[in-house]
């Protein structure tokens, strides 16, 4: 982290919380071994670091995924944010269950603000961790809960540059070695019917995968909550967190933010990741200040290892037409998936028509069901390479260059870390422009 600069304002009122939450009882101290519990306890005791709407969906599917699951902490950069947490899981809200109100025991004592907030959580006796600040941080929170010897779930993606990457893959390695799991929310990876059709892809149904396309195209994301109009008193630092979508540096840009998830599909049916990617993008419709410097469009070609090319395409413009959805081609037939369906076309032909479960409660239920039977999840460098294949395509389209992987992974010096970390100045930097924008 360069130049950091610690602003920390933890000072919620127990009133606040009196409603809310139960008095926390004094707990053992957590011994940071494998699947470790309080004493004498099979309790799971979570800690959240990011309380947006998909932190705090995160927490209730997380409670909701097995028995004896409790929350205890709380951190955010801005206070409110933990209020309105707090309030949208004892009612619910949409895309978030209510929770009992028994399951949530957090106290002023276990609730911190701050960029330093995640510090104090790791101090606490949770001993699984839910990262969903906005993605430029996953690496720093990652390294910081496996060192702390803290199971994690870490929403996608889990970087916005090559550093943060190669970050997120030592933390990997170094939880493995702890035995401790991570789980990352490519909730496709957890979903019925893309197990059941990726089984049947590995087992050589369609023959050897040479072609793919995948899709994100919809409209803006303005609509989920994404979009705040700067107030009075705002710093840059403070607008650019509060919108983080629309910012590189946080979020990546939508290729990086939103279209993994189909990009880790193309990159699980080839069991590889691209050796090179030709990109291009654009900002087309979504050019005002107030949305940063993101692109709103990305078409990206990516060549793997066996000769397979893939078409990738994210797109947020409203009034288009919409896909979300993969295409395999194989030498023996094709499968299509998307989040509610798959069948496979080809001499094997199949359709899935067995149960479907929420993905999204799933993945909580699997990573819970590994910590209790000493078997850790361990998705740390999976979607650490999906989030770079999707990374490399946005640098190539930023810039107009065809990259390959192996300097993109190892020697690409791009970190978009801002010198200093305080709610003062930060300017925004200048919408990529290929031909233009340097390669780093």
């Amino acid at each position: 982290m360069k130049g950091q600069t610690i602003i920390r304002s933890d000072n919620l009122s127990r009133r606040d919380f009196l409603k809310a939450s139960a008095t926390a009882a004094s707990a053992a101290v957590f011994a940071a071994a494998p699947g470790a519990y309080a004493a004498g306890s099979d309790t799971i005791k979570i800690g959240i670091i990011g309380c947006g709407g998909r932190g705090t969906g995160a927490v209730s599917n997380c409670i909701l995924s097995a028995p004896n699951v409790e929350l205890v902490a709380m951190a955010d950069m801005f206070e409110d944010r933990i209020r309105k947490s707090m309030q949208n899981l004892r009612a619910g809200a949409q895309y978030i269950d209510k929770v009992p109100p028994e399951k949530i025991k957090v106290t002023a004592e276990t609730t911190f603000t701050g960029f330093d907030a995640y510090k104090k959580v790791m101090e606490t006796d949770v001993n699984l961790v839910i990262l969903t600040t906005p993605p430029h941080f996953r690496p720093i929170h990652l390294k910081a809960a496996v060192e702390a010897g803290k199971n994690v779930f870490m929403e996608k993606p889990v970087a916005v540059d090559p550093v943060g990457i190669r970050s997120v893959i030592v933390s990997s390695e170094m939880a493995a070695q702890k035995n401790l799991s991570i789980v990352a929310g490519t909730q496709r990876r957890h979903q019925p019917h893309y197990l059941e059709l990726m089984k049947r892809i590995h087992a050589g149904d369609i023959g050897e995968v040479v072609a793919a396309q995948c899709y994100w195209m919809q409209g803006w994301v303005r609509q989920w909550g994404f979009f705040n109009a700067r107030k009075p008193g705002w710093s840059d630092m403070e607008w650019q967190l509060r919108n983080w979508y629309y910012f590189t540096w946080l979020s990546g840009d939508c290729i990086v933010e939103q279209h993994v998830h189909n990009i880790d599909v193309v990159n699980w049916a080839i069991g590889d990741h691209p050796k090179k990617a030709l990109g291009m993008g654009g900002r087309e419709v979504r050019v005002e200040p107030e949305f940063g410097n993101i692109y709103d469009h990305f078409a990206v070609e990516y060549e793997y290892p066996n000769g397979a090319r893939v078409l990738s395409m994210a797109r947020q413009i409203e009034g288009c037409a919409g896909r979300v959805s993969e295409y395999i081609v194989g030498t023996k037939g094709t499968c299509y998936t998307d989040g509610s369906n798959g069948y496979i076309k080809g001499p094997n032909k199949y359709r899935y028509d067995g149960e479907s479960s929420d993905p999204y409660v799933a993945e909580h239920a699997d990573l819970i069901d590994g910590i209790r039977n000493a078997k850790p999840l361990n998705e740390g460098k999976r979607v650490a390479e999906s989030t770079m294949t999707a990374i490399m395509g946005r640098m190539s389209a930023y810039t107009g260059r065809e990259l390959k992987w192996d300097w993109v992974m190892n020697a690409s010096k791009l970190d978009l870390t801002p010198d200093k970390y305080e709610l003062g100045p930060m300017p925004v930097a200048p919408v990529a422009m290929p031909g233009k924008t340097q390669l780093i």
